[in-house]
C-alpha cells in the first residue's frame, strides 16, 4: 500500500512540475514575441542630413542598407566634383537620383531626414 501511495505521489509531483515548466515557457515566448515587434522600430536622435551623414548613419534609415548608404555617399561625392560646394540633395525628392532610390524608399524615410 505504501508503494501505490508513493507512486501516486510521484505521479503528482511529475504532473506538477511539468505543469510549471510548460506555464514558464509559455510566459517567456509570450513576453519575447511582444518585444519582438518593437525591436524592428527605427529610434533616431534627430532626423539625418543625406548631405553630410557618413554611410553608417545612413544605413539607419528605414529602407536603406549598406549598398544604398554607400551609393549615397558616392552620388554626394561625384556630385560635389561636378558642382562644387552646391549640396546635392535639397529635398527627397533628389534621393531618387540614387540607384536603387525610388518614390516609396524617398517617402518612406521623409520624416527622418532634413536637408539643411
Amino acid at each position: 500500500m505504501t508503494e501505490t501511495r508513493q507512486d501516486r505521489i510521484q505521479s503528482f509531483a511529475f504532473v506538477i512540475g511539468v505543469s510549471a515548466s510548460i506555464l514558464l515557457c509559455t510566459g517567456f515566448a509570450a513576453s519575447s514575441l511582444t518585444g519582438f515587434g518593437l525591436s524592428r522600430e527605427i529610434e533616431l536622435e534627430s532626423r539625418i542630413n543625406p548631405n553630410d551623414a557618413p554611410s553608417a548613419s545612413l544605413v539607419r534609415l528605414p529602407g536603406i542598407g549598406v549598398g544604398r548608404a554607400e551609393a549615397i555617399v558616392a552620388y554626394r561625392k561625384d556630385f560635389s566634383k561636378k558642382n562644387g560646394n552646391t549640396a546635392a540633395f535639397q529635398n527627397c525628392d533628389d534621393l531618387q537620383k540614387v540607384k536603387g532610390i525610388g518614390p516609396k524608399t524617398a517617402q518612406n524615410i521623409s520624416e527622418w531626414v532634413k536637408f539643411e
